[in-house]
């Protein structure tokens, strides 16, 4: 009950504090959107060309594995001598953790592409390029944006590590709330970043529910 009492008092901290608050938040929100573009950017490509070879497969979602064993903590110290305190190594560690979920799924869904659909489509007369816009990303949306969700949900969790070097973002309520036994602090944390991951998971689920029915391949 007493956790229960303690959600209005971290709305109203919210409210006594609107400036900390949205520049905490705005940081958060920005370590976890360029991580995430960021690691699209590089996995997406890189993971319609694994489809493509077994060796590129082989390479990139091996390497892809043995970073995502590494615990994001681990990285972010790691990191320390060469980048810093602050931002930058934060964005690297949540980036290197965006990077598998994304890396597989993107391989997975061009390697369920059934091979008779793009020899029609090149027997057709379409290029490489045509065949690879409008046929096998539009076949291979929903599984790609599957990988996008987790990828999601596990940046906007982790991006409260920053704290412990510096990062600010959400995670400095709960090492503050912490600190000081104060679970209304620490809820300020728990209960946006809890808010946002469902934010996330809810968008991202309907974009690829939706995608689904748009090329009618099930889960």
């Amino acid at each position: 009950m007493d956790f229960l009492n303690d959600i209005p008092k971290a709305f109203a901290y919210i409210g006594g504090h609107p400036d900390e608050f949205k520049g905490d938040l705005a940081t958060h929100l920005r370590l976890s959107v360029f991580a995430l573009l960021i690691a699209f950017a590089i996995c997406f490509p890189l993971g319609v060309l694994a489809s493509r070879s077994r060796f590129a497969s082989l390479l990139a979602l091996n390497t892809g594995g043995v970073l995502r064993a590494i615990p994001s903590v681990a990285i972010l110290f790691v990191l320390y001598p060469y980048l810093g305190l602050g931002f930058k190594p934060t964005l690297v560690a949540l980036t290197i953790l965006a990077c598998f979920p994304i890396l597989t799924n993107t391989n997975a869904g061009f390697r369920e592409i059934d091979p008779a659909t793009r020899e029609a489509a090149y027997g057709m007369g379409m290029t490489t390029l045509q065949v690879l816009g409008r046929i096998e990303l539009p076949l291979a949306a929903p599984v790609v944006i599957t990988g996008l969700r987790t990828a999601a949900v596990d940046v906007i969790a982790t991006a409260t590590l920053a704290t412990f070097i510096g990062g600010g973002g959400l995670g400095d309520y709960i090492a503050r709330g912490l600190a000081l036994n104060d679970t209304t602090i620490t809820l300020v944390g728990i209960i946006p970043v809890a808010l946002l991951t469902l934010t996330a998971e809810v968008v991202l689920g309907a974009t690829e529910a939706a995608t689904r029915r748009a090329t009618g391949r099930t889960a």
